[in-house]
């Protein structure tokens, strides 16, 4: 029971910066924040996403070039032109890889404003820093996991980001409803989304990117906006009011 309190706390906490700090903020600035704000944000998605860490800077600048090229040849994740979602994660991996180390060349439109530490990022993307995550993980899971299918959950727990990226990049492609006519393929996977804290309306999110709120029905309800209008009101981030 430890075990799988302990994975869905994980499944949340690390979802939660992925989809606002990550998505909301680093790749739209659908509201703003202070530096020393930011920093902290930073932090709090390292301890959040722990092995699985992924670079607030990497994902902005991946995150914008899927919209710019959804559903092309030049996208970095698209079901149509990967043959199954493993490829995907590995062609996403390097793509992501190669902007995080400065690798390839990035088109300014891509970059411009989205969050930068780079020593942190450095840092927190290294192999140590994933090695001592797992080694965290390992360690409950050995003194909690007091059935062997528990052990099922393991794998999830170490690649925790990343399985939240393969979710929408493939399955939002593939299957679900639209409520707008978009250029891409993009769909709304769950019509109630209690799995994906907002991020399943991705439809909805591909018709308007600048909105911090991706529900667009009264029964399209989007947890992580609700806590967005929480954290402007106690004014530790500021919405922008175009983006409402």
């Amino acid at each position: 029971m430890i075990i799988i309190l302990f994975f869905i706390f994980s499944w949340y906490f690390s979802l939660f910066f992925q989809t606002f700090f990550l998505h909301r903020y680093a790749a739209h600035k659908t509201f703003s924040m202070s530096r020393t704000t930011e920093k902290v944000f930073f932090i709090l998605t390292w301890i959040g996403q722990g092995s699985s860490y992924l670079s607030p800077y990497a994902y902005g600048v991946l995150h914008r070039m899927h919209h710019a090229y959804a559903d092309t040849e030049h996208d970095p994740h698209s079901p149509i032109y990967d043959k199954n979602l493993f490829y995907m994660m590995f062609r996403t991996k390097k793509i992501f890889t190669d902007i995080l180390y400065s690798r390839t060349p990035v088109e300014a439109r891509f970059t411009r404003g989205v969050p930068e530490w780079k020593k942190f990022d450095l840092f927190a993307s290294s192999w140590p820093s994933r090695l001592m995550w797992g080694i965290i993980y390992l360690i409950i899971y050995l003194l909690f996991a007091d059935n062997i299918w528990l052990w099922l959950l393991f794998p999830i727990q170490c690649l925790m980001a990343p399985v939240h990226g393969v979710i929408i990049n493939w399955f939002a492609h593939k299957y679900g409803y639209r409520n707008f006519e978009v250029s891409d393929t993009s769909k709304n996977l769950l019509p109630v989304d209690f799995l994906m804290m907002g991020e399943s309306y991705h439809n909805n999110h591909h018709s308007q990117g600048h909105k911090p709120n991706f529900g667009v029905k009264w029964w399209e309800i989007d947890p992580t906006f609700i806590i967005i209008k929480m954290l402007d009101r106690l004014k530790i981030i500021k919405l922008r009011k175009s983006a409402i």
